[in-house]
Formats: structure tokens, C-alpha cells, sequence
């Protein structure tokens, strides 16, 4: 009985996950939302245990399970404001990441949808990160719930 080759080897094994990574962490790097997610000066060490991570995940070495433990990846999340716009930005940068392996249409889609469920499922607020304009100096506010007067009651 021979077992079927993973899903990380058909793609291409290491290098794809690598290429995928780097261009992701290229587009990462310039983008004002998700960038200061990243505590370190340099990329590399993300750019590495997600590596790891999708290897593993995709049937490639273990190593990230060796080194890091269970992924734990919406309690890993969790710190940082993950909000649809950060959200969207990732898929947007993986997107391009994907784009630029050009897999076989399977693959890609195979790939993509992953990469789509674990972006949805790692947003955890809906609340506005503060970014883009504040409200115009002398703008009215008004409230969400307003208050009623006592004869409205």
C-alpha cells in the first residue's frame, strides 16, 4: 500500500511555503494596519513560524508542533485588533501571496479557501481600530440610543 503525496508536497513542498510567505510579509510590510501587529524590528521570525505553521498544517514536517506547541491560533490572535478591515488587508496581501504561485487550479483553490476560513475566524472585535479621519472639528455627534423625554415612556 503506498501512501497518496500531501497536499505540501503536490504544491511543491518547502520552497512553495516559503515563496508564499515572503511575498505575504512583502505586502505585510507596507501596509500601516497590520504592520505594527508585528512586534519585532524584523519580519523573519513571523515570516518563519508561519512557514512552519502551513507546513505542518498542509502535511509537511512537524516542526512547527515540535518547537511551538499546539497552534492555538484564535488565542494567539487574541492581543491583537483583529477587526474585518485587518482582516480583509491579510486576505488581500495572501491573496497576492497566492496569486504569485501560480497552482494548479485545485490547489489554488484548495489553498485559498483555507486561507479564508482562518482569516474570517481569527477576527475578534468588531470595533473600529481609530483609523482614517475623526469627526470634522464642529461636527454634531449624536447619540446612538437617544434619551427619551418622561412623557415618551
Amino acid at each position: 500500500m503506498t501512501d497518496s503525496p500531501s497536499f505540501y508536497d503536490e504544491v511543491g513542498g518547502h520552497d512553495t511555503f516559503v515563496r508564499l510567505v515572503d511575498v505575504f510579509y512583502r505586502e505585510v510590510a507596507a501596509d500601516d494596519v497590520l504592520r505594527p501587529m508585528y512586534p519585532e524590528e524584523d519580519l523573519g521570525p513571523a515570516a518563519e513560524r508561519l512557514t512552519l505553521f502551513l507546513e505542518q498544517y498542509w502535511g509537511g514536517p512537524t516542526t512547527y508542533g515540535e518547537t511551538r506547541g499546539h497552534p492555538r491560533l484564535r488565542m494567539r490572535h487574541r492581543p491583537f485588533h483583529v477587526d474585518p478591515d485587518a482582516r480583509d488587508r491579510w486576505l488581500r496581501h495572501m491573496r497576492t501571496a497566492v496569486d504569485e504561485l501560480d497552482l494548479s487550479p485545485l490547489h489554488e483553490a484548495t489553498l485559498w479557501d483555507y486561507l479564508e476560513r482562518a482569516a474570517h475566524a481569527m477576527v475578534n472585535t468588531f470595533e473600529p481600530s481609530g483609523i482614517g479621519p475623526g469627526p470634522s472639528v464642529g461636527a454634531t455627534v449624536l447619540p446612538v440610543h437617544p434619551r427619551t423625554g418622561a412623557d415618551d415612556r
